[in-house]
């Protein structure tokens, strides 16, 4: 027998006096919880700090920090969705206030999270200092609640842009860790969720109702695909960070470190060829191909790729020698550090001149701010513990006295002299007849043109 007219049945009333006590529960709970939101952003960068400087010591918490996060986000998405299928089914679903509120914990959390990893691995004298600035200028927009609510309820398209920014952010920063992904395939993610959760916006911007509007969106897409890939160059590096450089004529292959100096004018320079030295820091795990790009006057002359492995607290060891010069060597010299995706880690400079050459003493230099930081120094008695762990060898590992009929040229800072064996990959440039080596840790093959 039907129920009567205007009645329910029992068990939807059931399932929707249920929702409304659980949304009420909620509702309740955000009101406690909003008077303390401002303290979720501070405590989001200090997860996004203790995740940067702990990701290679303390794995497991670097890990368990960023699945948080992206469990977050899952949470944030499901409850978009599952929100609109109930509604369509005639049940309750949380105020717009509420879950907006939700979705500015989120944001927050994100762009506080990830800032250390973009400050410590932005180039600033490049383009990326324009992309790291644009997460800066959101990151006050979500803690400012009269503009981040005025941008959620007037400009919608806007805001679902905001929000997938977000997910490129959380995509770009969470993957190499959790996944050992490499730099460029995390790139490719973060674009393509980005890409996606763009088209809400397109829809909200454009509204196609007939054929051609479908058109205009499927282009402005693609258009946005594309463009999105053109600037990856400007998109720091999030898990690749340079801790140490050096220049110098010659390299002690016992010590394992620059040697020598030299002022780079043009007839000596020519005469001995020069060594860029690099320590590049990466989640453990991570396994991926660099390069050293050698320009002059801003033109490209050598691409030297070089293979380095994550987990070294102070740096995987990586150089590249450069033995030929071009007859006109006079000028400014730059050495791009770059991924295979296009995006820069880092940069060194010098200039060849009679006058005012650079000199190139060998000396090991750390970066300014969060790279160059060795935060173990910071605590109390563990600075002396810090230096006695990265000087100490590993377990099974030989030390390099006790392999003198070895040649060992890259290896990992911070984790002890390894069992390492020479590895050069030589380059002739087929213009200039120019000659380079590179050199890791695990490839011991020798190549000589």
């Amino acid at each position: 027998m039907p129920p009567p007219s205007g009645l329910t049945p029992a068990p939807a009333d059931h399932a929707s006096s249920r929702l409304h006590r659980l949304h009420a529960r909620i509702e309740r709970l955000i009101e406690r919880v909003r008077p303390w939101s401002w303290l979720w952003p501070p405590i989001a960068f200090a997860a996004g700090l203790a995740s940067f400087f702990l990701v290679d010591r303390q794995q497991w918490l670097g890990v368990l920090l960023a699945l948080g996060m992206l469990l977050a986000w899952l949470l944030l998405l499901s409850e978009s969705l599952i929100g609109r299928l109930m509604a369509r089914r005639g049940y309750p679903t949380l105020p717009r206030g509420v879950t907006t509120f939700i979705a500015q914990l989120i944001h927050q959390e994100t762009l506080f999270f990830c800032l250390p990893f973009l400050l410590a691995t932005t180039v600033w004298t490049s383009g990326q200092a324009l992309f790291t600035l644009l997460l800066l200028a959101m990151a006050v927009l979500s803690i400012l609640d009269p503009l981040y609510y005025k941008l959620a309820d007037r400009q919608r398209w806007l805001y679902f842009a905001f929000h997938a920014q977000c997910v490129f952010l959380v995509v770009l920063v969470t993957l190499p860790t959790l996944l050992h992904l490499t730099t460029g395939q995390s790139l490719k993610l973060a674009l393509a969720a980005m890409v996606l959760f763009s088209l809400p916006s397109l829809l909200h911007l454009i509204r196609p109702r007939r054929l051609r509007g479908w058109l205009a969106l499927f282009a402005l897409l693609g258009m946005l695909a594309s463009l999105a890939w053109v600037g990856r160059v400007w998109v720091p590096p999030a898990n690749l960070w340079i801790t140490a450089t050096a220049l110098s004529p010659g390299f002690d292959t016992e010590a394992r470190e620059p040697r020598d100096t030299l002022r780079l004018t043009p007839g000596p320079l020519q005469a001995t060829g020069l060594y860029a030295y690099t320590a590049i820091r990466a989640p453990r795990g991570l396994r991926e191909e660099i390069f050293h790009v050698w320009r002059h006057e801003g033109e490209a002359i050598d691409r030297i790729p070089l293979v380095i492995e994550g987990g070294r607290d102070r740096g995987y060891r990586a150089w590249s020698h450069k033995q030929n010069f071009p007859e006109r060597v006079e000028g400014r010299w730059r050495i791009d550090v770059m991924t295979d995706s296009g995006q820069r880690i880092g940069v060194l400079r010098f200039t060849v001149s009679e006058q005012n050459g650079t000199l190139a003493d060998g000396r090991i230099q750390s970066p300014p701010g969060l790279p160059g930081l060795d935060w173990r120094r910071l605590i109390p008695g563990q600075g002396q513990a810090a230096s006695e762990a990265d000087d100490a060898p590993k377990e099974g590992h030989s030390t390099p006295e006790s392999k003198h009929d070895e040649t060992a040229e890259g290896t990992p800072l911070g984790d002890g002299p390894e069992e390492a064996v020479e590895s050069r990959a030589a380059e002739e440039a087929s213009e200039q007849g120019t000659m380079t080596r590179s050199a890791t840790e695990d490839d011991p093959t020798t190549d000589e043109r």
